[in-house]
């Protein structure tokens, strides 16, 4: 692994370029870190950033994940993660070697630990984003989050609805704006979606399992639809949390479903099996920008969300999609047996989502602004 130290001696070439240290969670679960190895390739790709992807270690981060990103050329070093303070020192003495112009903070909580690093190691400029519309904030952490973000140069939510949520918690909003996350399109564009009334009629939900998913509700709806005459196949693809499939798995069986829900496990073609599928859930408690839902619109699918924040923002009920009541079986069944029986409407949505997706929420469209940011950020660099 290439040093920081090391890195800090550049050719003439380099000097020209704006230097971007990303730090975010070593944990590899979360979209933060997802989005941030995103723009540190995205950077490496083009001729005005210089990136360096900084991971806070954490018990299970693994060495493997790691060297996988070495291994696809990208510039990693890791800082300690046992304590916040030894966060805070580790990370402050890596900025004063690699001097960086502009430090990323991604995520709850590294957002805090990062900038006080940032603030202690004197970076000329900081940018602090959230990934979530429900962040974990203590009343402390909170008040820590405010006095910080009157030194940060900017506060980037990943979606309109985490921007929203950030105004509403008192973060300044001269400094405060929104970069929507951005998906792969390549494999949506080359891959040609079936018409829907030729996709095998089922639905397929892609998320991991934990708090924040609502597999539950989705469960249940589809116990209700066999009520109604109505036996979709359901595909729950994801990993995650061995607890929270064992009570989806419980539940199933508890409503005598095993012969429509498969647990899928984490699936490695995702855009074909979209293709394939009529129906794209995502029952979800909340969300931030919700990739996965925008990958099944991109799929053509016609999609269902949960009205949440970070989901409301981006399905416009009825226009890409439809939208069902937290936690709310009932709501969300009505929703899939429209879908099941009214095959102009889905196909209508899906075609409308798939036009939106692949206009608005492509990984390049998110690149650029995020570039057009950094720059905006030192304008004295070349």
């Amino acid at each position: 692994m290439v040093s920081a130290e090391d890195r800090a001696t550049r050719s003439p070439d380099l000097a020209r370029k704006v230097r971007v240290l990303h730090f975010v969670s070593g944990g590899f679960s979360g979209g933060a870190t997802q989005v941030a190895i995103q723009l540190v390739e995205a950077a490496l790709a083009g001729t005005k950033v210089e990136p360096l992807l900084v991971l806070r270690r954490k018990r299970h981060t693994k060495p493997e994940r790691i060297q996988e990103l070495v291994q696809r050329g990208l510039p990693v070093e890791t800082v300690s993660g046992w304590a916040n303070l030894a966060t805070i020192v580790s990370l402050r003495k890596l900025c004063l070697r690699y001097r960086p112009d502009v430090l990323v903070a991604h995520g709850f909580s590294e957002h805090l630990w990062g900038r006080y690093a940032g603030l202690l190691a004197s970076v000329p400029a900081l940018v602090h984003v959230e990934h979530n519309t429900r962040e974990r904030y203590t009343r402390w952490r909170l008040a820590q989050a405010r006095w910080l973000g009157r030194r940060t140069a900017r506060i980037v939510g990943c979606g309109p609805g985490v921007l929203q949520r950030l105004l509403e918690l008192g973060f300044p909003a001269g400094r405060t704006t929104a970069i929507a996350n951005g998906i792969d399109l390549a494999p949506f564009v080359k891959i040609e979606p079936l018409a829907l009334a030729s996709r095998e009629s089922a639905l397929i939900m892609v998320a991991r399992f934990g708090a924040q998913k609502d597999h539950l509700t989705l469960i249940r709806a589809i116990s209700m639809l066999r009520e109604r005459g109505l036996r979709p196949a359901v595909y729950l693809a994801g990993g995650g949390k061995a607890r929270h499939r064992a009570a989806a798995e419980k539940l199933v069986k508890d409503l005598q479903l095993q012969d429509q829900i498969v647990f899928c496990g984490m699936l490695r073609n995702i855009p074909e099996r979209l293709s394939r599928t009529k129906i794209a859930v995502l029952s979800t408690h909340y969300e931030g920008m919700p990739l996965a839902l925008i990958e099944g619109m991109a799929a053509g699918c016609a999609v269902i969300g949960t009205r949440v924040p970070g989901v409301q923002e981006i399905v416009c009920d009825g226009i890409n999609g439809l939208l069902c009541e937290h936690e709310d079986p009932k709501s969300l069944a009505d929703a899939i047996e429209r879908l099941l029986r009214d095959e102009s409407l889905a196909q209508r949505l899906g075609a409308t989502a798939r036009l939106e997706a692949i206009s608005a929420y492509g990984r390049e469209r998110m690149n650029a602004e995020y570039e057009r940011l950094f720059l905006a950020l030192i304008p004295l660099v070349d």
